[in-house]
């Protein structure tokens, strides 16, 4: 049975790739602090005889016993509301972090996959975004924190990969939604599901004319383990590339929720992305992947989920 260490693990993206691995006939050790993540996230897998969970902050030295074949480095704040509130946390777990869960799969000889993020390219002059674009990236705005830790990592990454020779992948995961996102995590989705679900205003930012793409969380996680059992070693886009405005998605959330709620126009934050698309021709080509949920079938699990979640 092959062994696979997921840090962050409890976190939204992180349960459902432990719980995705557990299904394939993966042996799965869970390693998150709960500092964004929860505990109730991963309760469902604990009486699985294949799953653990390790209390850990990956920024400290990591010491797992046995062999391990597989490294997934998910662990770090997601959402500009976590990593605003906690930015040297962010870039701890995007640097040292990293380092140690690097140094780990060197000398375990496991396979290392980085969860990176579109964040890497920063508000974008190009779209569709492919792999290929370097980015433009405020080092020194609110949003420098995460995504400067994210470019850190995948410049760590193939630093390891080519002088150390660790097999190593990366994935640049594009806004993601689905069960188990927190209702107060800041971002586009739980915040207007939330706020419909409470018959509040919808907030959109700016003038809502900001484009993201989204890609529901069973999609994306097939992709990323597509990537894991590649043998590529550059970065490859993963998400949706269907985009939309923000006003648009926000009249989709109203209709799913059949909600009376009205539309509130708020001051755009920050260096926020005024577009968000990926190129995933790579993915198509490489990995034969593309996404296959339609976003108002995946939005009507996630909205019963979170009304589920306020029963």
């Amino acid at each position: 049975m092959k062994r696979v260490l997921v840090t962050g693990g409890a976190g939204f993206l992180g349960s459902h790739l432990c719980e995705h691995l557990l299904q394939k006939g993966y042996e799965v050790i869970c390693m998150d602090n709960l500092i964004t993540g929860s505990a109730e996230n991963i309760a469902h897998l604990r009486d699985n005889p294949h799953f653990s969970y390790i209390k850990h902050n990956v920024c400290e030295h990591i010491q797992i016993s046995g062999k391990l074949d597989y490294v997934l480095h998910f662990a770090s704040p997601a959402s500009p509301i976590d990593y605003q509130k906690i930015p040297i946390q962010t870039l701890k777990t995007g640097s040292l972090g990293t380092h140690n869960t690097l140094g780990l799969a060197l000398a375990k000889k496991a396979v290392y996959t980085l969860a990176s993020t579109s964040e890497v390219y920063g508000d974008p002059l190009v779209s569709p975004q492919p792999e290929t674009y370097w980015g433009n990236v405020n080092p020194i705005g609110l949003r420098g924190c995460y995504d400067e830790a994210k470019r850190f990592a995948e410049a760590l990454v193939m630093a390891y990969h080519r002088i150390h020779r660790l097999d190593t992948r990366i994935v640049r995961i594009f806004n993601t939604y689905g069960p188990r996102m927190r209702l107060n995590d800041g971002r586009v989705v739980p915040n207007l599901i939330g706020q419909a679900l409470a018959g509040k205003p919808l907030t959109v930012y700016g003038d809502g004319s900001q484009t993201r793409s989204f890609c529901y969380v069973s999609d994306l996680i097939g992709g990323i383990y597509l990537l894991m059992t590649s043998g590529i070693t550059d970065p490859v886009n993963i998400g949706n590339p269907d985009e939309y405005t923000i006003t648009e998605f926000a009249e989709i959330i109203r209709k799913l929720t059949k909600t009376a709620s009205t539309i509130t126009f708020q001051p755009l934050p920050e260096d926020d992305p005024k577009q968000r698309c990926p190129d995933i021709s790579k993915a198509r080509k490489e990995l034969g992947w593309e996404p296959k949920v339609p976003l108002q079938e995946g939005l009507k699990k996630t909205i019963a989920w979170f009304s589920g979640q306020n029963a």
